[in-house]
């Protein structure tokens, strides 16, 4: 082959964007969107990333198209749903969470995978680094590990006699696993005991509440889908239990959480937005590095508050990001 033939060629092929496929066929591009939690949980979410594509010209049903899967919580759909979108040869795919990004990466070393948020992507072997993340896969980085003991001073400056914690978490979750150790650290940093109450489908969260009846003052929750999916019920039964809990994300304060510290999400699927624009206009996902949380949230129930007698400091609600009433 000639040299300015090879040339060519080669411009051709960088020039073959997903975009450049779908414009070839007809359609719009398609993103592939792998919500490991329900559809209502994730709604804020999922609003918050369509109208950050909306501004940057991608408009749902006319400039894309977006095919929506949901795994309602269910970890043994995960491989299932990655699957189905590659078989739908999507030309980008956007999810949330560790496994679910995992079972993306393993369906697919081809389409461009995007997670709106992972714990420990380096850790968890979803990049090769956070600054030259390589292959098809970035995203956002969550940092819950690195808050957890910020979350814990939270809680015991909610409650001063704190003594005993209770942590419960998904133990089929790397990250949540990840995460539970960080919070053993802290906490006996912090000179508190502290139980584990280990959960690995939905039927486990009730008898891991009741676990922590009499033997925790207070609950920290770890962020997880399996977590998310069933916020309502954890909630009522921590609630029962008389349990003040501490999460990750307003989402599960509204859903009748006490309080919560960490990433805001919606920021980070509209940031996650971003990732798929330029990919769908033709940039490589493993040429951009992993971003971290840039706004994090405090969050107070006060209601919850209320049906658990306690008053919060002064103090502390000066520092409130949000109330929620």
């Amino acid at each position: 082959m000639r040299r300015r033939e090879f040339i060519t060629l080669v411009g051709a092929t960088a020039a073959f964007t997903p975009i450049a496929r779908a414009q070839q066929a007809g359609k719009p591009p398609t993103i592939g969107f792998f919500g490991p939690s329900t559809a209502s949980a994730m709604s804020r979410w999922t609003a918050a990333f369509l109208q950050r594509l909306r501004e940057l010209g991608w408009v749902d049903g006319r400039t894309i198209a977006i095919e929506y899967r949901w795994a309602d919580g269910r970890t043994e759909r995960y491989a299932e749903i990655a699957a189905e979108l590659v078989r739908l040869k999507v030309d980008a795919i956007v999810t949330y969470g560790t496994p679910p990004s995992d079972a993306a990466k393993r369906a697919t070393a081809v389409i461009p995978i995007v997670f709106a948020a992972a714990a420990d992507p380096v850790g968890s072997g979803l990049v090769a680094s956070l600054a030259r993340p390589g292959g098809n896969i970035t995203g956002l980085s969550l940092q819950q590990s690195d808050i957890a003991g910020k979350k814990l001073e939270l809680l015991r400056e909610t409650l001063s006699g704190l003594r005993r914690l209770g942590i419960m978490g998904n133990v089929g979750n790397p990250a949540s696993v990840l995460e539970i150790a960080e919070v053993r650290a802290a906490a006996s940093r912090l000179g508190l005991e502290f139980i584990s109450l280990e959960i690995r489908r939905a039927e486990d969260i009730a008898p891991a509440i009741d676990a922590a009846n009499g033997r925790a003052e207070a609950l920290y929750v770890s962020t997880d889908p399996l977590i998310f999916s069933n916020i309502g019920r954890i909630n009522t039964l921590a609630l029962r239990a008389r349990l003040p809990t501490i999460y990750n994300g307003r989402e599960y304060i509204e859903a009748g959480g006490l309080m919560s510290y960490g990433p805001n999400y919606p920021d980070l699927f509209r940031r996650a937005a971003d990732f798929i624009d330029k990919i769908l206009r033709g940039a490589q996902p493993g040429d951009f590095p992993v971003e971290q949380p840039t706004k994090f949230d405090l969050v107070i129930n006060l209601t919850t508050a209320r049906a658990l007698g306690l008053k919060i400091p002064p103090s502390l609600l000066a520092r409130v990001d949000e109330v929620i009433e």
